[in-house]
Order: C-alpha cells, then structure tokens, then sequence
C-alpha cells in the first residue's frame, strides 16, 4: 500500500480535476470488482463478498486534493490565480507548482522584503499579491503553455523519514483511496460498495451525488485529519497524535455522528487489538457531512488518518496509521453489513 500512496500523492487533482487520479484507481481494481462514473466524476464500486450483506455499506474517499486555478496571464507573463480549497498562504510563498497540461514548472513569486516598507515586514501577503512564475518573458510566450482554466498543483516529492512517516502532498485524501483499493482488492467477507468522490475539498460535492446513487444504510468516511502534536500544542488542541491510530470522530462543523457507532468502533478496536483514538476538537468537515443527510438519512462514520501540516506541499503521517485504520476500517465494514 505504501507504493501505491506514493504513486497516488504524485498524481495532479485539484478538486474538478480528478480524471489522473480516477484512471489511476480503475486500473488497480477493474479485474477485482464492477464500476461505474457518475456525471460528476464519481468513482462507484461494488465489491461482491463471501456472504451477502444484511445492511448495505457505503465506504468513501474523496480524490481530489487542494490546488489553484489559473485566472489570467497578465502583460509580463505572470500567471495570476485562486485557491482551490482551504489553503494557507504561508505556506506557499516561494513553493514550486506544476501548471497545465503540459506540466510546466512554476513558483510562487512574491514581492521581496527589501522591497517592502518596514512597517509590511512582519504582514503576511494576501493571496491576490501573490503570481506564478514560468519563466515566460511575456504574455503571449506563457500563453504557448497555459491558459485560464488549467489548474496549478505543489509539485512536492514524496518522502520517507524518521521512525516511519511520511511526506507529500494530496495525502489528504490519497491515503484513504489507496486504503479503498487495498480492500476492493482483497477478499471481503459481505458485499460492499465503494465511492472514490470528486470535488471534496469545495463543499463535499461529490460525496452527495454518490450516496444519493448507492443509497447506503451505513457509510465510513475514510479520511485524514490535522494532527497537532506540535511543538508549543499540549491537550486536546492538539486534535489527534501520529502514532496513536485511526482517529474516530464525535463532532466536526458538519456531521454530529451517532454515539452508538462512535461507541461501537472503540469497542471493536478493543476486541480486535486495533489501535485507534478519538479526534478531540470540533473542527472541520468532510464527506460525512453530505453522506449523513442523503434521502432518508445515513447512519456515518468517520475514520481518519492523523496528518500534521493538512492541505499544504508537506503533508506528514505515520504509515502504521494508516495499516490501523485499515484495520478499523475492514472491521467496521463487517460490523454495520450485519448489524
């Protein structure tokens, strides 16, 4: 699975723009189960298990990752940009992107600070100060490249360090696909159906389609979440820790989950010997938040990869995290198809 997280981080797309990263999926599972593409871009699976399922399960990763969107290209060759998704600008001043189709090598230029007046030093820039550099000395030489509407991605490399993390970008969400694909791939003990979704990152958009089409009476959202356990960070601030296992939720800004399956994946994780941990602030969103609602309502969980740095060039997590999570994953698949 680790080879198949470092292939996954190192595909493009952004939000809207999934189709390398669907393609990629396809590939890797198409002799193991039956799919189909929505109109919005879904990926949905169903995997036949030993036994027929009593409730159907619906397990979801979303694949796009956060990225920019190229606006214009003004008179000096410079492209100009917006945020796809939550991001940062601190953390891409200066960073390196890949830009268009053709993948063109970018970096995020700035004005420089010996250009600033003393008082802006210490102020951080707004994301509209901000450019895209190619290389190109003029507008109609960039345009030989890219044009408004191509999308713009860190272009980051993975890496392995320390006692087994890792590093990349878009590990939010391509560790939960390549834990989807882990599954689709192995033998299931009841049926299961699988929804690899788009457009996660601007509003859960996908997720909302794709349940509406699989109509599950349970869903797992497999994700990850910021991990705090930073220098400076101490208690519950620090939301979840590396190392410690799958992070279950009891609250986000999206989705209050149900206590009952909150309770039950603890109880689980104990029986089988599966590390997992509770995430301990109410913050953020994901997939669950469409999912829960969908028709007559959808009993959700939500199981996610603790990941310090989230939606930037450097994502970080601990791989035995992701094993665990598996773990719990597989196991709470087996627990709501017979419930």
């Amino acid at each position: 699975m680790l080879e198949m997280i470092k292939e996954l981080c190192a595909l493009p797309g952004i939000s809207g723009r999934e189709n390398a990263v669907r393609e990629y999926i396809i590939e890797k599972i198409k002799d193991y189960a039956e799919y189909s593409v929505d109109p919005l871009g879904n990926l949905i699976v169903f995997k036949k298990g030993k036994n027929p399922a009593k409730n159907k399960v619906m397990i979801d990763a979303h694949m796009d990752e956060v990225g920019f969107i190229i606006t214009s290209i003004d008179s000096e060759g410079f492209l100009r940009f917006e945020k796809v998704g939550g991001i940062d600008t601190r953390v891409f001043a200066g960073r390196t992107v890949r830009v268009g189709e053709k993948a063109v090598c970018g970096v995020f230029g700035i004005k420089p600070i010996h250009m600033l007046e003393k008082s802006s030093e210490a102020d951080m820039p707004k994301a509209d100060e901000l450019y895209i550099d190619i290389g190109a000395k003029s507008k109609e030489e960039a345009a030989e490249y890219v044009r408004p509407g191509d999308m713009a991605w860190f272009a980051d490399g993975f890496a392995e360090f320390g006692n087994g993390f890792i590093k990349s970008k878009a590990l939010d969400d391509r560790v939960g696909c390549a834990m989807l694909i882990e599954m689709i791939r192995s033998e299931l003990e009841y049926d299961a159906w699988f929804s690899f979704s788009v457009q996660e990152e601007i509003g859960t958009r996908g997720a909302q389609t794709a349940a509406f089409t699989i109509d599950p009476d349970y869903a797992i959202v497999v994700e990850t979440t910021t991990a705090a356990d930073i220098s400076g960070v101490k208690d519950e601030k620090r939301v979840c820790i590396c190392g410690e296992g799958g992070a279950v939720s009891f609250m986000d800004r999206s989705t209050l989950y149900g206590r009952e399956l909150f309770d039950r994946a603890f109880e689980v994780a104990e029986r089988d010997g599966i590390k997992c941990q509770t995430k301990t602030l109410v913050a953020g969103g994901n997939n669950a938040g469409a999912i829960h609602k969908s028709r007559g309502g959808v009993k959700t969980l939500a199981i996610s990869v603790p990941c310090r740095y989230l939606h930037s060039p450097g994502c970080v997590i601990k791989y035995d995290d992701a094993l665990e999570s598996l773990r719990l994953v597989k196991a709470m698949a087996e627990e709501f198809a017979k419930w």
